[in-house]
């Protein structure tokens, strides 16, 4: 299949999708500190039709072929090669003019999630993962469909889980009649651990094999696994746990509210912060990354 062959991306903006995590997961958070984590993009009349829409195409096109393809386009990481504030200056170009609830760029956004992190006292590595974990959206920059970059992600190659959001969509991957794919162990085996699992394709499985040789592993299963909601918010899948998934989801569970809920109209002062982040990164990535 061909990128020209898939259907029109229905998002308005990148962040869309996110929005709608706000409303589904509303956790009460002393993170959320601009207002009420029930008032964060808190969508209940009219339905969120293009969130439907997106995941309608994210769950007909996310198949196992789909994701390997992906996996050989991308991680061979030939597309180009830029420090990591050039690679920020490159995700910045991604902000959406008609986005009505915030005006601020990528950067400032991660940094509103790595500062709330900074601001509790956490490892700096983790306050790392905070700026870090939203870089694998330059995949946008590169021609993919945003259904293909951002969303909940979910195994593939197995039956797929009633508790992934609007899971009704399914019906409509190839996948999901596939007598190889669609029981509950799949290609997979029990008790194999997420780390023998092939997940949907996005900017979460990018980043990580991005920074995978850098950090800590608590901070790569929080790059790797921040979209799976099915697993760290909803139980699923267990069956293909093995006990070092079960240690590591604490790490995973403490930085999601740090990604949803951080997000406010007042930017970082980056003046004041470039100093620290500046000697953050070089403590722990090099020079530049490949893309």
């Amino acid at each position: 299949m061909t990128k020209n062959s898939f259907e029109a991306v229905p998002l308005k903006n990148l962040d869309e999708w996110e929005d709608d995590l706000l409303r589904r997961y509303p956790d009460p958070d002393s993170i959320a500190t601009a207002k009420k984590t029930d008032e964060y993009r808190n969508y209940e009349e009219p339905a969120r039709d293009t969130v439907k829409e997106f995941y309608r195409l994210n769950h007909k096109y996310q198949t196992y072929e789909f994701v390997q393809t992906k996996r050989k386009e991308f991680l061979a990481f030939d597309k180009k090669e830029m420090t990591v504030w050039d690679a920020f200056d490159f995700l910045n170009q991604l902000v959406d003019d008609s986005d009505p609830d915030t005006d601020l760029d990528q950067l400032q956004h991660l940094l509103q999630t790595s500062e709330a992190i900074r601001k509790d006292g956490h490892p700096d590595w983790m306050v790392l993962t905070g700026l870090m974990h939203d870089m694998g959206k330059v995949l946008c920059l590169f021609g993919e469909p945003q259904w293909a970059v951002v969303g909940d992600t979910f195994p593939v190659g197995c039956a797929y889980s009633d508790k992934i959001v609007y899971a009704e969509y399914f019906k409509d991957n190839p996948d999901y009649s596939n007598k190889l794919f669609n029981t509950e162990y799949g290609v997979y085996e029990p008790g194999c651990g997420l780390r023998k699992v092939d997940m949907s394709w996005g900017h979460d499985e990018y980043i990580y094999q991005m920074l995978k040789d850098y950090l800590p592993e608590p901070g790569l299963y929080m790059l790797r696994y921040h979209s799976f909601y099915a697993w760290h918010r909803e139980g699923a899948y267990e069956h293909l746990l093995d006990d070092h998934d079960r240690e590591m989801l604490k790490w995973v569970k403490l930085f999601n509210p740090y990604d949803l809920y951080s997000k406010s109209p007042e930017p970082p002062d980056w003046t004041k912060l470039k100093p620290y982040y500046q000697e953050l990164v070089a403590k722990y990535l090099p020079a530049k990354l490949k893309f």
